[in-house]
């Protein structure tokens, strides 16, 4: 999986369609990544420690990561990432439509 925590993605497919939001977290093992205001489900969750009152909390759930497509932050437009290694043998993610690093 290319995309990180912190990345600007738009969603391709699905009721959420052409919203775009950042990356709150990465479920590398499931394929899946929970993305800012995207794709927002209500909870009944019961009171507890950390909610004393509980209730309904609307919250993001994963969506697929064929389902986002990354926002490349110089053109403000889709693109594809690829990978390149740099000099120093470090390895950096590559915007293939601007050919800058990301």
């Amino acid at each position: 999986m290319k995309l990180k925590k912190g990345d600007r993605v738009v969603v391709l497919a699905g009721v959420d369609k052409g919203k775009e939001g950042k990356i709150l977290m990465t479920l590398p093992k499931k394929d899946r990544v929970i993305v800012e205001g995207v794709r927002v489900v209500k909870r009944h969750t019961k009171p507890s420690q950390q909610n004393q009152t509980g209730g309904i909390i609307e919250k993001e759930a994963p969506i697929h990561v064929s389902n986002v497509a990354f926002v490349d932050p110089n053109t403000n437009k889709k693109a594809k990432l690829g990978v390149r290694v740099l000099e120093n043998g470090k390895r950096a993610r590559v915007s293939k439509s601007s050919n800058e690093l990301v």
